[in-house]
């Protein structure tokens, strides 16, 4: 079993409202080599929570913090002109907030952080790692 120590947060930097199934991030991430999907789970527009990578194998989401860490995304993070934006719809932050509490009762230790608590980028439109601290 992999030490979890962390659990990243993500979005798909689409535009808020595109509807983005898990599939097509799937096949995005295969076209560029990828042997699946680099995520654990994503949480699709309406809330519906999408199984991707088996856990039990590191991801492909965060360069250099994969193998210790499960990558959760949810569809959207940004504006229509690509900028970073906060679209986490209702459902989409009911079932985030779902998930983290069940990955944190199953790796109690590892910390929530957002993708860019560990790169340069905006992802995932939000501070994940103010929003979570009291889980």
């Amino acid at each position: 079993m992999r030490s979890i120590e962390s659990i990243i947060v993500h979005c798909s930097a689409t535009p808020e409202g595109r509807d983005v199934s898990t599939e097509e991030i799937r096949q995005w991430h295969l076209d560029r080599g990828w042997s699946d999907i680099g995520y654990h789970f994503v949480i699709e527009l309406d809330g519906s929570l999408c199984d991707g990578r088996p856990v039990e194998f590191s991801g492909a989401h965060a360069k250099g913090h994969n193998s210790n860490s499960i990558g959760v995304c949810y569809v959207g993070g940004t504006d229509e002109d690509g900028e970073p934006k906060d679209t986490r719809t209702q459902e989409q932050k009911e079932a985030l907030l779902d998930l983290l509490k069940q990955l944190k009762e199953d790796y109690p230790s590892a910390q929530i952080i957002g993708h860019r608590d560990v790169s340069e980028k905006a992802c995932p439109s939000f501070d994940a790692t103010e929003e979570y601290k009291d889980l």
